[in-house]
């Protein structure tokens, strides 16, 4: 265990090069047993979320490499029944392995998944999915088995666009009879990406982009070599870390338009932006200005970024209301940012936050990964050291977080858990 040491007051300024999506390579290995032989993907991030899956595919028979930023997916032992319970219960994706493996092997079992604890996210649209192809699934002791005498297309409309199911069932879809057409589906670049990646192994996939995708399943797929995309939920991290120390920050590697909720309202806050074929500059010189923001699926304003943007808006002039739609648990920032001086209340499913002219350095504790981003945010520019406890939660999703920001001019260290000074109500108790 480690935790942060920031101190604040620094401005970022320089540029940085955006790692590999998390999201996007934990679809494409959930999607790598489709194919029979060696499949590689390049750019894979290494952070804990990657190397658990791995430890997965491992269980279910997979041979997998890393080999500097590239891992080779050698599927030729594979088996349908993955039995690591405490590794599938630390990462949501490892459900989504569920629908492929039964696509290749006929049946499949995996236990129940896991992941950052910020609301209800229930598997109710990948099942009923599952099942209109043709899939037998019910939960044994915390156990999902699944089996079929053969998948088949089906007509899907999920009840709300989630991406995980529109992946989930559309790299299921690859392999069954006939045609599959998903309606209301996701429209997120890890959809697009996924997509992508599938047709490069012989898939036929349409529509990944609109709310209509289409399959036409095809006998088997082929392995392949592709490279994951960048991520935009680091991109959008490091240019509002920019943005909160009124800094001068340039992400590169990204598509501008992924980021557009997040360059418009960091526009609307006073930022100055500036964009190019593959990077986005932000700019501050000064306080920024309270907005309203909405979480949304894609293009919407991504729930992943709520958090940091919080953080952001907690120095902001005026009051700011940053509304959460997705999951009704994501506030675990909240008390950790007041702790810190910032002036926050939850109504509902709202936070409304009244910026503050300055930050206080604390003692503070991620709860789940985009909090520990928010929180580290929030140290960059707050007057003191504040230590960040819990970073395991950043390491899920982010590939040397202080590396990057150091290279900006952050002060960040990591440290041993056991040098961090104890909380106040900690000390308190022991005396």
């Amino acid at each position: 265990m480690s935790y942060f040491q920031i101190t604040g007051g620094p401005r970022l300024i320089g540029e940085v090069d955006v790692a590999g999506s998390k999201n996007i390579a934990l679809a494409l290995m959930s999607a790598v047993v489709l194919a029979d032989g060696v499949t590689i993907l390049h750019n894979v991030p290494d952070v804990s979320d990657t190397r658990a899956k791995s430890r997965l595919l491992e269980r279910c028979g997979v041979r997998v490499q890393w080999r500097e930023g590239s891992v080779l997916f050698e599927t030729k032992g594979l088996t349908s029944h993955v039995g690591d319970d405490e590794t599938s219960r630390s990462i949501r994706t490892s459900f989504y392995l569920l629908g492929p493996l039964l696509a290749r092997t006929g049946e499949a079992s995996l236990p129940v998944p896991g992941g950052c604890a910020i609301g209800a996210r229930p598997v109710d649209f990948h099942l009923k999915g599952l099942a209109l192809m043709g899939a037998e699934v019910h939960l044994d002791r915390g156990v999902y088995r699944a089996k079929t005498s053969g998948l088949h297309g089906a007509e899907i409309y999920l009840d709300f666009p989630s991406a995980g199911a529109t992946q989930h069932l559309m790299a299921t879809a690859t392999l069954a009879q006939g045609p599959t057409v998903i309606q209301n589906a996701a429209a997120e670049p890890e959809v697009v990406a996924l997509a992508e990646f599938l047709n490069h192994m012989g898939a036929r996939v349409e529509g990944a982009g609109t709310s209509t995708v289409t399959v036409l399943g095809v006998l088997s797929l082929q392995p392949c070599t592709f490279a994951v995309p960048s991520d935009r939920l680091q991109a959008g991290t490091y240019l509002m870390a920019g943005a909160i120390t009124r800094g001068d920050v340039t992400v590169r590697g990204v598509l501008p338009e992924h980021l557009t909720a997040v360059t418009n309202k960091l526009q609307q806050a006073g930022a100055q932006i500036e964009e190019g074929p593959d990077w986005v500059r932000v700019r501050v010189d000064r306080r920024l200005k309270s907005i309203r923001v909405k979480t949304m699926p894609y293009p919407g304003f991504s729930t992943d970024l709520q958090q940091p943007m919080a953080a952001l808006l907690t120095l902001a002039e005026g009051t700011s209301v940053v509304e959460e739609t997705i999951y009704e648990s994501r506030t675990g920032h909240v008390p950790e940012l007041n702790r810190m001086g910032a002036d926050i209340r939850i109504e509902g499913r709202s936070a409304v936050i009244n910026g503050v002219e300055s930050l206080q350095a604390a003692t503070v504790e991620a709860s789940d990964l985009r909090a520990g981003a928010a929180l580290c945010l929030a140290a960059l520019a707050a007057d003191g050291q504040t230590l960040i406890r819990n970073v395991h939660f950043i390491d899920r999703g982010y590939q040397g977080l202080e590396f990057s920001l150091r290279a900006l001019g952050a002060r960040i260290e990591r440290l041993p858990d056991h040098e961090a000074v104890p909380r106040m109500e900690e000390s308190a108790s022991e005396t």
